[in-house]
């Protein structure tokens, strides 16, 4: 099996190394990755400037591709120019990333965005996360990832469907097991810090804290919370299928005419 390895914390994050460790170990590994930090860029491409690509060598052979852009650039530039049509991924792996990807997170996430490009790309894809900033321990993840592919590869995902996987960051033996989740809608309370720079210019610095959590195991947050992996399916079209018959049922051209 053929699997494209990217993340939006960079080819050098420690996350995808151990990710790539543990998948290169079950099937043919390909790495394209950003060449530096791209968390919460979203789904964001780039259209205005050249991409650059260089390749990454670790212990004198090729560890992979690093992209001056986006993680979606990366998972294009793979499938359409890196990559000629028999090599191809058959599987896409984004991950593992530093911080969970729950919630509106989701949003947000250039790890989730990658994952998002594979399945328009009709690729099966998920995305993996580690809920911590602090000391992270990979392997469990990296495990579960390596296992986990090997099932999904038999399980067809419906079009434009990929996971949205995150870990709890504790040792294997604790997690409970998996739980099948949907996307959490708690929101941030937000604050920007104002701060100075050397030369007395103002700036901004963004802080923020998830407030009126669930606790539902329904709901991803909850779970990784009662030591869960959380899965969720996620779907690109962001049509709001129940409001489509009663905005039709508003004769529009008549209200514009009458203002």
């Amino acid at each position: 099996m053929r699997v494209l390895l990217t993340n939006d914390d960079g080819i050098n994050a420690p996350g995808l190394a151990a990710l790539a460790e543990t998948v290169s170990r079950v099937a043919d590994v390909t790495i394209v990755a950003p060449a530096t930090e791209m968390s919460a860029v979203g789904h964001a491409i780039t259209l205005t400037d050249p991409l650059r690509v260089s390749e990454v060598h670790k212990d004198h052979s090729l560890y992979g591709y690093a992209v001056k852009g986006t993680p979606a650039d990366c998972v294009k530039l793979a499938y359409w120019a890196l990559l000629n049509e028999k090599s191809r991924p058959d599987m896409l792996i984004s991950g593992i990333n530093l911080g969970s990807n729950t919630g509106i997170n989701t949003i947000y996430s250039g790890t989730v965005s990658a994952a998002t490009e594979g399945a328009i790309l009709g690729i099966p894809s998920f995305a993996i996360s580690l809920t911590t900033f602090t000391q992270p321990n990979f392997k469990p993840a990296a495990d579960f990832a390596a296992r986990f592919m090997m099932i999904l590869r038999d399980f067809p995902l419906p079009d434009g469907v990929f996971l949205n996987i995150n870990v709890p960051a504790i040792d294997s033996e604790q997690i409970k097991g998996i739980r099948i989740t949907q996307q959490g809608m708690s929101k941030y309370e937000e604050k920007y810090h104002v701060r100075e720079d050397p030369y007395d210019r103002k700036y901004y610095w963004l802080t923020g804290e998830k407030v009126n959590v669930e606790t539902d195991l329904t709901f991803d947050d909850a779970a990784i919370r009662n030591h869960y992996i959380s899965i969720t399916p996620v779907h690109y079209n962001l049509t709001f299928f129940p409001l489509i018959d009663r905005l039709k049922t508003i004769d529009w051209n008549q209200k514009l005419k009458e203002l």
